[in-house]
């Protein structure tokens, strides 16, 4: 039984860039460059023939243009418990036209209504006995966060073994966004 989520690759390059971000947090179980991503919807574990299902329904997006996205600052999701730290990105229509359309094929697929706000990010570690302190104190010695920009000419349909911190992510398939319109 597969367990799936739709998302955006991260660059190579991007992922170097947001590597350096690594350490000198308590807590932090840092994620694998290769493992970022952006996450538009998780499917969850589903049987072979959902999977197909599903698979075949995100062909129909692939009339969506290509943009560009820009990660800009990091971020925390736990508030006063942080249990994660990630990239952050500037508001993005084009992002969100496409995640929402990705929900609505999904629905139409059978899935059930995705019960969280979608928040795009690129997740950088899983924070476990982090305090709001040390996050702060993080995030102050990290500096400038100088934006890292870069195209998105497909989203993918990735399939993942229940881990702890994630990864390996696997494509399953990929679909091929229309023409990059600047």
């Amino acid at each position: 039984m597969p367990r799936l989520f739709t998302g955006l690759e991260v660059p190579t390059d991007i992922g170097f860039a947001l590597s350096l971000k690594r350490g000198g947090l308590q807590g932090a179980r840092w994620l694998d460059p290769e493992n970022y991503h952006i996450t538009l919807r998780f499917i969850g574990d589903v049987d072979n023939g959902t999977a197909n299902e599903v698979a075949d329904s995100l062909d129909r997006l692939t009339s969506s243009a290509a943009f560009s996205i820009k990660l800009n600052h990091l971020g925390a999701f736990g508030g006063d418990k942080p249990r994660a730290l990630y990239a952050g990105m500037e508001g993005n229509e084009a992002l969100l036209r496409l995640q929402a359309a990705q929900e609505r094929i999904l629905q139409r697929a059978g899935l059930t209504p995705e019960g969280r706000k979608f928040v795009p990010h690129v997740a950088l570690a899983r924070l476990r006995g982090a305090t709001a302190g040390d996050l702060a104190r993080f995030m102050a010695m990290a500096g400038r966060f100088e934006p890292l920009s870069f195209a998105v000419p497909r989203f993918v349909l990735f399939s993942s073994r229940d881990s702890v911190g994630g990864g390996p992510y696997l494509i399953e398939q990929s679909y091929a966004l229309s023409e990059f319109v600047a």
